[in-house]
């Protein structure tokens, strides 16, 4: 586990090293978040409502959303393009004969990002739209830790869909169009494009069971006060066994993709 934790602080550290391109996702996340947020006073007001959410609780989902955006991953990256890398070059071979495991390693690495992106990227949009907008955000420290959970879940289960789709370039020698149809379904999935929960009939029920929901929509309704009590309790069980079965799931094609490596051009 100090192995672990070792690799999770110096995810950490790397990304705070990048201060120019932090400085870059705040602003950019600043704005977009001001653009969604008079998009969604809109339509608010058009359908009062919308969703079970008042037009607080909606912008009050705008600003999670802008949050929980690198955090989570929202849109890809982290660790998956440097590790598409390694396996297209052949230097996974060399990460498979390390003392650790290969799943188990990316995963602390990403914790470890996600921490750093949720206070530099995640509190200061935030808190530049708490001053703009009238907010619902709780004031109960449980709430806060109960999210703060549900985000680290969140961030578990994002890592084992990319891990998914990291684990298919062994097969398929380019990541390209796989991470780009993954980064799509996981916006429109997610929430992060309008909460599921307005989605229309069969589409946001089914939408709402998907691994994808336990990205934003989870954490962004406890923060909001949607899930309490044996509810609240539920929503973190559907978080957690979402990533049990997706690492499951990466560990199993960890296996049969490892048994043979062949690396390109030898």
């Amino acid at each position: 586990m100090h192995l672990y934790a070792t690799v999770a602080a110096s995810g950490f550290r790397r990304h705070a090293t990048y201060r120019v391109a932090t400085a870059a996702g705040v602003f950019t996340n600043t704005v977009f978040g001001f653009i969604t947020a008079y998009t969604y006073i809109a339509l608010w007001h058009e359908r009062p409502h919308l969703g079970g959410y008042d037009q607080s609780m909606a912008l009050t989902y705008v600003w999670i959303g802008q949050a929980l955006f690198a955090t989570s991953s929202l849109m890809g990256g982290g660790f998956q393009d440097e590790l598409i890398e390694r396996i297209r070059n052949g230097d996974i071979a060399v990460d498979l004969h390390r003392p650790a495991d290969l799943q188990a390693w990316w995963l602390s690495a990403d914790l470890g990002r996600a921490g750093y992106q949720l206070l530099a990227r995640g509190a200061l949009p935030m808190a530049c739209g708490a001053l703009a907008f009238d907010l619902a955000l709780p004031a109960s420290a449980g709430t806060w830790a109960c999210f703060l959970l549900s985000v680290a879940l969140g961030v578990v289960v994002s890592f084992a869909l990319r891990y998914l789709v990291v684990l298919s370039v062994f097969w398929l020698m380019d990541g390209t169009g796989i991470v780009a149809v993954s980064g799509l379904s996981t916006l429109f999935f997610s929430g992060m494009l309008l909460p599921l929960n307005a989605f229309p009939g069969d589409l946001g029920r089914i939408a709402l069971v998907l691994p994808w929901s336990a990205l934003l929509q989870v954490p962004a309704d406890i923060l909001l006060g949607r899930h309490t009590g044996t509810g609240l309790a539920g929503a973190l069980a559907f978080q957690a066994g979402w990533a049990v079965v997706l690492l499951g799931a990466g560990r199993l094609l960890q296996s049969a993709a490892t048994r043979k490596v062949v690396v390109q051009g030898g």
